[in-house]
This record gives structure tokens, sequence and C-alpha cells, in this order.
């Protein structure tokens, strides 16, 4: 079994690639807890980005040199993807970000969708899969159901999600896990519910893929997006979609764009760069463990993530056991021993979730406050006004940053 002991580059040799990390503030060097909201970025990323500008920037599939470079690259950004997602090339599309592609998928989706057609979305996700599939009802007539967040954990009510789920249902749209309170779902248990009954199934991995690495084989979901920038890449979104379904799906698009997937979804010229910087981030992250001679990329991600969540894992309960010790915090979302990412929210007494956030900025401790476009979470656990606190912990993270984070927060909630 790979643990936190097989990561070949130490936490120090790791932030060394983090230019980010050299920052001060206040005094203080910078402790980045914001991952959840967009990681900082290794100079390999950079650097792949202002070579492909600098040396081989060209549209697509022309005949000269640096056209030919940039269709290369791209067919690398796939395969890099697919690698890390366990699917096809064929299979890997790319656009801004994961909300965009999820409008776009919906958009086309929708052109198939009728009244009494139904699709089921959840209280528990960022509302960058809620949002596009509830604009469906407007414009197609098409049922929304809603599956319920239990809030005394931060969990889906699976007894609900069976109920919601029939044979009207077209389409499932669940998250892998919540950017809000670190939960992850059972995407493969929804999956076959969804499939039994006939429907599609859409997940959101934005949160869930920095932190396990996605097999969309071993989910068996139809869809699947998630962002570069979450995985310390550029600011991207890609897209895998079964290549029977790509093929088929009437996505908008110009007469003479290409109509084979994965082009056909892919509208106007590319962030070829974001492209190649998402592969030049996949391969940062295939570089932090040893693999056996030949291993597949596939493989060495295998190994780095496997030991980046033993870390993580540690990381996390040193987290939730500092902050639950403080007199005045509330925790939200599964204990550590559940199924989660090492992202943790929470409040301190009444205080709002920007002042504390704050007043840790003094302490050169960056964190995320408010509702994190996750807003039904947030309403359904009553803190509109206040909003949360969220601290998340990247590859970067270290012991010393959580103990500044948690005697940060006992300073504050203390003096209050």
């Amino acid at each position: 079994m790979t643990t936190k002991k097989n990561l070949v580059a130490s936490t120090t040799e790791i932030r060394s690639h983090f230019p980010a990390l050299e920052r001060v503030h206040n005094g203080h060097p910078v402790a980045y807890f914001d991952g959840p909201g967009g990681t900082q970025v290794p100079r390999a990323v950079v650097d792949a980005v202002s070579d492909y500008l600098f040396h081989h920037n060209a549209n697509v599939h022309w005949a000269y040199p640096t056209s030919a470079e940039t269709d290369e690259l791209i067919a690398e950004a796939r395969q890099a993807m697919a690698d890390f997602f366990n699917c096809e090339p064929n299979e890997i599309s790319f656009g801004a970000n994961m909300t965009t592609i999820t409008f776009h998928i919906a958009r086309a989706m929708g052109r198939g969708l009728n009244p009494g057609d139904e699709i089921v979305v959840t209280e528990l996700d960022h509302h960058g899969n809620n949002a596009p599939w509830q604009a469906l009802a407007k414009e197609r007539g098409v049922t929304i159901r809603t599956v319920r967040m239990l809030t005394e954990t931060g969990q889906l009510d699976w007894d609900d999600l069976e109920s919601l789920i029939n044979r009207n249902t077209k389409l499932l749209a669940v998250g892998a896990a919540s950017n809000a309170l670190g939960t992850i779902n059972d995407v493969r248990r929804a999956a076959r519910l969804a499939h039994e009954f006939g429907a599609l199934v859409y997940v959101d991995a934005v949160h869930y893929a920095p932190h396990q690495l996605v097999d969309v084989r071993e989910l068996e979901c139809d869809f699947l997006a998630c962002s570069a920038y979450k995985f310390y890449g550029p600011h991207i979104g890609a897209l895998y979609g079964r290549h029977d379904l790509l093929e088929r799906l009437d996505v908008p698009k110009l007469e003479p764009a290409p109509d084979e997937a994965p082009e056909r979804l892919e509208t106007g010229t590319q962030n070829h760069e974001g492209m190649v910087g998402t592969a030049a981030a996949v391969n940062f992250l295939a570089s932090l463990t040893k693999g056996a001679k030949g291993s597949t990329r596939r493989e060495r991600l295998q190994n780095s993530f496997a030991a980046l969540h033993a870390r993580g894992s540690d990381l996390l309960k040193q987290m939730w056991d500092g902050l639950r010790s403080i007199e005045g915090v509330t925790l939200y979302g599964p204990e550590p021993n559940a199924p989660r990412t090492p992202t943790v929210s929470f409040t301190v007494k009444d205080i709002p979730s920007i002042e504390v956030t704050k007043r840790l900025v003094e302490r050169g401790v960056f964190a995320s406050h408010g509702d994190f476009y996750a807003q039904t979470v947030v309403e359904r656990l009553g803190k509109v006004e206040q909003g949360l606190l969220r601290a998340g912990c990247a590859c970067y993270t270290t012991d010393e940053e959580v103990e500044r984070l948690v005697e940060g927060v006992r300073e504050i909630a203390a003096s209050s």
C-alpha cells in the first residue's frame, strides 16, 4: 500500500516549486488555505504556458510548424487529462471553467427535453452544477427535483435521493465532493441508481479532483467536469464525456467547425496555453512519487494521490481537532473519519466570516469566507448573513501552517 512515506518529494521540496509561498505579509510568511477556491501554481506549469506562448503560439490545423506544434500539444493535453480521468483522449474537451462547460452541456441536452421530463440536483452542490439545469425549467418546461442535505452531517439524504429518481428522470447532477463542507459523495452508488431508470449522470468534480484521483470508469458516470486551477493548473475547465454521447449531443456549434468529438464541443478558438498548462499540472502531480520502472503516468498519479491523501488526512485531523477545542467555534460537515476532503468550514461565535478572515490575514493566514457559490448549503445551515470561514489543505500545506491557523482562530475567539 502506498503511504505518505512513499512521497519522493518532502513538503519542503514540494514547496520549492511554488514561488507564491515566498510571499510575506505583515511580517509573516503567507499560509495559503484558499486552495478550494484556487491553488497556487508550480513553476513548471507557468514555464509550460510561457514556452507555448513564446515559441509555439498559433491557431490549429494549418500547414506550418507552429500550428502543427499546437495540434501536438493539444493532443498531449487531451492524453494527460485522459490519464487523469482514466478515459480516452477523444472523451476529453476543454472550456473556460466547469460552470461554463456545464451551461454548454445543459443547453445541448435541453434541446432534447420536454415538459414532464425531470432533472435531479442536490442542495449540497456548488451552483455551477445546479443553475445550468435549473435554467431548463424556464427554457424547456423541465421539472427540477432537489435532493436534501442533512444539515447535521453535511451529507446527502440518500432516502430522499432514492425517492426522487423515477422513470421520468433524464439526468442526475451530483457533486463528487462539496466545495463548502468537504463531503465526498458515493457517486457510483448514485450513478447506478440513476442508470436503473435510464437517466444520465453529470458529475461536478471540481473540489474532488485535487484530493482524490478521478476514475470515471469506477464512478460509472456519463459526464464529469472539473477546473485545472483547483489542482495547480491555469484557469481552464475540462470535461469527460462518454464518446458516444459526445458524438451525438446536440451542442450549439458553427457549421464550419469540426463535427467530430471532442472538438465539436469546443466553440471558437480555445485557450491553447491553458491546455498546455493543464498537461503540465498533471505531470507535476505525477512527478511527486516514484513509480516502478516503466510505470505509466496513470500509475504514477495513483501513487501520488494515495500519498497526498494520507498526508492530507493527517492535516485534516490536526485542523479539525484544533478548531474543535476552541470555545465558540462551530465546525460543519462530516467528521474526519468520514469520506471527505481536507477542507474545513466553521464559524467563530457570531462574528461575520469576513471579519475573521481579515484578522487572520494580519497573521499571514489566507482563508476564504462567504458561501463559495454553494449558496443553498449556507442557507440550510442558517449562516447567510454570517457566512462560513473555509480552510483547505493543499500539497504544500504544512503542520506549522495548520497550527498557525488554529492559534489565530483561538486568539480571535478569546478576544471577542
